[in-house]
């Protein structure tokens, strides 16, 4: 930059976007090499470096103009392209660029100005190399002639500041000050020409700037001097105004201008043209040579300029001019669309996200007039979301959350954002933002029943599946992902988790173990769905499971019961009549239902004898298949209970059950002897008491008919064959023929003996 200086004022403000707003403007020379410093961004505007590269730091231009970019490594603005003023700004002043810096995460956005100084890099031009006059020797001093008047590319004072006229032997220059701040440039006669004396003058008119170095122009004009022409053409009116909408199209006649000659003849002619040389009025703009009528021969466009100066020359044959001017003023008309143009955006916000959260911020803009309707702009959203606008200076807006946001009900938002002025027709524009929300595990999940209840028929193989339990949860990916964990407890006393298993992923309930209906009927268990959320949100259901019985056990039977090898008699005496209630056959079967609906059935007479007989019966229970236990009742027909031992006895299967029993007698009574030596004062006591017992026993006639509890189940008939049971009389060894002798005259309750003592019976056996 060598020794030019930027400048640098820095000025920040807040507004009602609930953003972080500063704005910073810098000053800068044309013509800067690609790279120069424009100015610290981050240090004017207190940004960390690393805040610019996290918050990924870019350049929004307005204009879309390229020429600024952001070194966001070292939070520095630089030239990017070769600035022009004249060709990014022409004529207008002050020139310069408007950017804005925009942040993200939180969004923040900052406006930067960078104000392009004029050089003095163009010299002042003529559009003609020369200028022609045909001047009557007879001109009268004072005499005007009009001009061209230079173009210089740059402003203020690099623009032209003066011209000179050599030499000035017979012309001088007068300078007229115009409301753009140009000079009407003319030529004035100030001495008599003598056609005579000299034909032809060729003078220099120059034009200088005022920078530094200045710089100059050059323009020739060469003079005809002509015989006596006395009089030059004469304005009607020195201005003429006309006001003429943009939108009017081309061949649309302005105005007519009137200029008058007294001179007759040829030098009473009189011809228009337009002198204008520093515009582009020639191109818009047309007069017809004749008749001085005005007509719009271009485009205009009040946005580029709202006011045209028209300068009509009329000139006679004798090379006599006088000059006037045709203001034009452009009206506005709504021909331009607002524009929406996008600074900053998010394309996703969680759902858990404050209202008041920056959406997006965006700058409207209308070239339209801002003084009248068509250039005020009103932006909406579309109704029945949670966003709504808000509005700051400068037609920036910010899209911000309205109310809580809820991604199970709404997971995406179309938001629409349209602009409209107030010209008439109205004109609008819209541009429409895609919004995800992202999710957050704010739902737990929800089983499809408030419980469960399922059934399984007992004897199960292990692993069966037994049902589904099922949860949803409305959130999404990893917070929707439900896992299915069973919970810890008990069912007596055993856990719970020895029974039944549950698939993780599919909620499967599986039995472990097979199941017993005659052990338990009936457990319940709590299942817990848990998301993959951090942390996670869970949810519980009771699960019932209720066992099915199986027709898997057989009837039991309770009465007549069989101990050992002993056989039981049912005693009937010989005088009773039909009907007569031998015995009761008493069982029960574990299961249920009609699995344990019993019937009885005799199956057969095992022998003819009229004294003794043995009766099989069957007892059968009503599942499918059926299931059945059998019971052999011996009947003795017999008036006492002596004769029931003899019709017993002679059976060799008491033959051998009594050699055994003696067998396991002695054993016990040597071990008894071995053990107890020095008891056998005792033992003979004993052994005198029982033989006293045996004499009583055998003169008894009571008959021997076990009684048993009705509630008395053996714990031996739980398999699943067929039982069969013999009941016998039941005796010891030595007690065949035993006598039993009482004297007569006893008194009632007197002993008689020890019958279970004597005849080997035990007392719960009785």
């Amino acid at each position: 930059m060598g020794t030019m200086k930027w400048q640098v004022m820095l000025l920040f403000f807040c507004l009602s976007l609930g953003s972080a707003v500063g704005q910073v403007t810098y000053s800068i020379p044309e013509e800067m090499s690609k790279g120069s410093l424009v100015g610290n961004i981050g240090q004017d505007l207190g940004i960390d470096v690393k805040r610019l590269k996290s918050g990924k730091a870019r350049i929004y231009t307005e204009d879309k103009a390229d020429y600024i970019e952001l070194n966001a490594d070292r939070g520095l603005l630089l030239v990017k392209e070769r600035i022009d003023r004249e060709a990014l700004c022409g004529q207008t002043t002050p020139c310069a660029l408007h950017l804005q810096i925009t942040l993200e995460d939180p969004i923040e956005f900052y406006s930067v100005t960078v104000e392009v100084i004029d050089i003095n890099d163009n010299v002042p031009t003529f559009q003609k190399e020369e200028m022609r006059f045909r001047i009557s020797e007879s001109a009268v001093i004072g005499a005007k002639f009009v001009l061209e008047r230079a173009m210089d590319l740059d402003v203020g004072i690099n623009a032209v500041q003066g011209y000179s006229l050599k030499p000035t032997d017979n012309f001088i220059l007068k300078l007229h000050n115009q409301q753009d701040g140009s000079k009407n440039v003319e030529m004035v006669l100030q001495k008599p020409l003598d056609r005579e004396a000299q034909n032809h003058i060729s003078l220099t008119l120059t034009a200088t700037d005022g920078g530094e170095p200045k710089l100059s122009g050059a323009m020739r004009v060469d003079i005809s001097v002509l015989d006596a022409n006395d009089n030059a053409p004469v304005f009607t009116k020195k201005m003429y105004k006309v006001t003429v909408p943009e939108t009017a199209p081309k061949g649309t006649i302005l105005s007519t201008v009137s200029a008058t000659d007294a001179d007759e003849g040829s030098y009473g002619n009189v011809l228009y043209s337009i002198a204008n040389t520093l515009d582009y009025v020639p191109s818009i703009f047309q007069i017809s040579k004749e008749n001085g009528v005005v007509a719009l021969t271009g485009s205009l466009d009040y946005e580029k300029a709202q006011l045209y100066e028209i300068h009509v020359q009329a000139s006679d044959d004798g090379g006599l001019t006088d000059s006037c001017k045709v203001i034009v003023e452009v009206t506005d008309t709504n021909d331009n669309p607002p524009s929406i143009n996008i600074m900053s955006k998010t394309n996703s916000v969680t759902e858990t996200s404050k209202p008041g959260t920056v959406v997006t911020i965006f700058n409207v803009q209308d070239p339209d007039s801002g003084e009248n309707e068509n250039g005020i702009v009103h932006c909406y959203v579309n109704d029945n979301i949670p966003f709504v606008l808000k509005s700051s200076t400068n037609n920036f807006y910010s899209l911000v959350t309205d109310n809580e946001l809820d991604r199970e009900r709404a997971s995406e938002y179309n938001i629409t954002v349209s602009c409209s002025d107030e010209g008439v027709p109205s004109l609008s524009s819209s541009v429409t933002l895609t919004l995800q929300i992202s999710d957050v595990n704010d739902n737990a999940p929800v089983f499809d029943r408030s419980s469960y209840e399922a059934y399984i028929v007992e004897n199960n193989t292990p692993g069966l599946s037994i049902f589904t339990v099922k949860a949803t949860d409305a959130d999404w990916n990893q917070n929707a992902r439900v896992s299915y964990i069973l919970e810890d407890s008990s069912v007596n006393g055993v856990p719970v988790s020895s029974y039944v298993s549950v698939s993780a992923d599919s909620g499967v309930i599986h039995a472990v173990r097979s199941l017993d209906y005659e052990q338990i009927k009936y457990f319940q268990f709590r299942v817990k769905a848990q998301d993959g959320g951090s942390p996670p949100l869970s949810s519980n259901v009771t699960v019932k499971i209720r066992i099915q019985d199986q027709n898997d056990n057989p009837p039991q039977i309770l009465y007549p019961v069989q101990t050992g090898g002993s056989v039981v008699a049912e005693m009937v005496p010989r005088s009773a009549d039909v009907g007569y209630l031998v015995t009761k056959v008493v069982a029960v079967d574990v299961d249920s239902g009609q699995n344990a609906w019993l019937s009885y059935k005799l199956q057969k007479v095992t022998d003819k004898d009229a004294v003794k007989q043995r009766l099989t019966v069957i007892v059968e229970d009503n599942g499918q298949p059926s299931r059945s236990a059998t019971v052999i009742v011996n009947v003795a027909v017999a008036d006492s209970f002596p004769e029931v031992l003899s019709e017993f006895t002679d059976s060799p299967h008491d033959k051998e059950y009594n050699d055994t029993l003696t067998f396991y007698l002695v054993l016990a009574l040597a071990v008894v002897s071995f053990l107890f030596i020095t008891c056998l004062v005792g033992i003979i006591s004993v052994k005198i008491y029982r033989w006293r017992q045996s004499r009583i026993l055998y003169h008894s006639k009571l008959p021997v008919i076990p009684y048993y509890p009705p509630r008395y189940s053996d714990t031996l008939g739980t398999g699943t064959l067929q039982h069969v049971y013999n009941y016998e009389v039941c005796r010891t060894t030595d007690s065949r023929k035993s006598d039993c002798n009482i004297p007569e005259e006893m008194a009632k309750g007197s002993l008689v003996g020890n019958i279970a003592h004597d005849l080997g019976f035990q007392i719960k056996r009785l």
